[in-house]
């Protein structure tokens, strides 16, 4: 738990865009699954919305009908600093990231306040190491980032499988994820916000690359593999240029369980190769729409934000990844699945982590760090009660 210089403030969770899709889902989880005695509360731009969300929770719970509610606007740093300094976490939902998100970062790193977000936005994700790394490390913030389906399956699913290996040796894991479901608008408008960045987003990787201190004795890398057909699985794998192998590769650097040399891919498995080659298309057409402004607006009033699937269609929505990780002689084959990947599952990633960071006894550290490394063994346990699956499948 973060108790800065052991100074109490009202909140222990601030969850901030509740009004917003997931925003929604994850205070509805929250109300359900806070534990007696949490202090938290609503926080948005809108004091309106933010009226009927807690009128919602109250239906069902009527105890939520006191919930605080805090206004404060994504680019109102006064306002921020204020919602910073009065709890010991926030949880944003609000993207993307790299136009909403900056100033709430830089107000958490200055207030010694914990931070956890959904994003998948690698750009922002480095531009916020570069920024506020070493303040938060001044001031004991631990800045959390990709809490949600980016990234909590696969580095914690890593982390898994690391621990079914021998210690001390080069280690290898490769990661092939299989979902059903649909996007909300946010989470669509994030995807195009961050295609349509790609020389700012190579350029923060180099800073940051720049700036990280050398790993001495150790590898840790995530170099993307070719597309291929994987007999373990019994499916096509392709490239996933994603966030997740990235945040990975950073767990990895941090922990010296995942040994001296250590390699991880991060593969798209898809089951008939038509299916695998028309998603591969449709990726890269969108990727080239998002760089014509004109296109990239048109794309994104197809889909607004803070719409997403109804309940029925979450319901029958679905994610496995399953990861093969080999080493000093062993070869191990894991699987995370779930349910409704980018809304039930992410507000319960999200929330899980928040209450982690105020709650549980935790590894000591601060500035930017993963879910794996800040929390491992406790979110481990909170999710696996919480109804996501971890399991050794095979041992060889």
């Amino acid at each position: 738990m973060n108790r800065q210089n052991g100074a109490e403030r009202p909140y222990d969770v601030v969850l901030f865009g509740a009004t917003g899709f997931v925003g929604a889902l994850t205070a509805e989880y929250l109300a359900a699954h806070a534990p007696e005695g949490c202090r938290w509360a609503l926080a948005g731009r809108n004091r309106d919305k933010l009226e009927q969300v807690r009128a919602r929770l109250a239906v069902d719970r009527p105890h939520c009908a006191a919930l605080p509610l805090l206004t404060a606007d994504a680019d109102d740093a006064a306002a921020l600093r204020e919602l910073a300094e009065s709890t010991h976490v926030v949880a944003s939902t609000v993207g993307p990231y790299i136009h909403h998100g900056r100033a709430l970062v830089a107000a958490c790193a200055e207030a010694g306040t914990d931070y956890a977000d959904l994003t998948g936005e690698p750009e922002f994700v480095d531009r916020m190491y570069l920024e506020h790394d070493t303040r938060a490390r001044e001031t004991g913030a631990r800045l959390v980032h990709a809490c949600g389906f980016d990234s909590v399956p696969h580095d914690l699913g890593v982390y898994f499988t690391v621990r079914q290996l021998p210690e001390g040796v080069p280690l290898t894991v490769d990661g092939y994820v299989r979902t059903g479901a649909v996007f909300s608008g946010g989470t669509f408008a994030s995807a195009l916000t961050a295609m349509s960045r790609g020389p700012q987003t190579l350029r923060a990787a180099r800073e940051r690359r720049l700036h990280e201190p050398r790993l001495v004795g150790r590898r840790a890398r995530a170099p993307q593999g070719s597309p291929h057909f994987s007999p373990e699985t019994g499916t096509w794998a392709l490239p996933l240029p994603t966030l997740d192998p990235r945040v990975v590769e950073r767990s990895a650097r941090a922990l010296e369980r995942y040994g001296p040399d250590f390699r991880y891919r991060h593969f798209a498995s898809v089951k008939h190769l038509p299916m695998a080659l028309g998603g591969t298309a449709a990726v890269g057409l969108l990727a080239a729409a998002a760089q014509v402004p004109a296109a990239r607006d048109w794309l994104s009033a197809r889909v607004e934000p803070g719409t997403g699937p109804d309940e029925q269609r979450r319901r029958r929505s679905w994610f496995t990844v399953r990861f093969i990780g080999e080493g000093g002689g062993r070869q191990v084959w894991t699987e995370v699945s779930g349910g409704d990947p980018g809304y039930g599952e992410t507000a319960k990633m999200l929330a899980e982590t928040a209450l982690a960071l105020a709650f549980d006894d935790l590894p000591a550290t601060s500035g930017q760090v993963t879910t794996a490394v800040v929390a491992g063994d406790a979110l481990l346990d909170r999710l696996t009660k919480a109804g996501l699956r971890f399991r050794v499948a095979t041992v060889r």
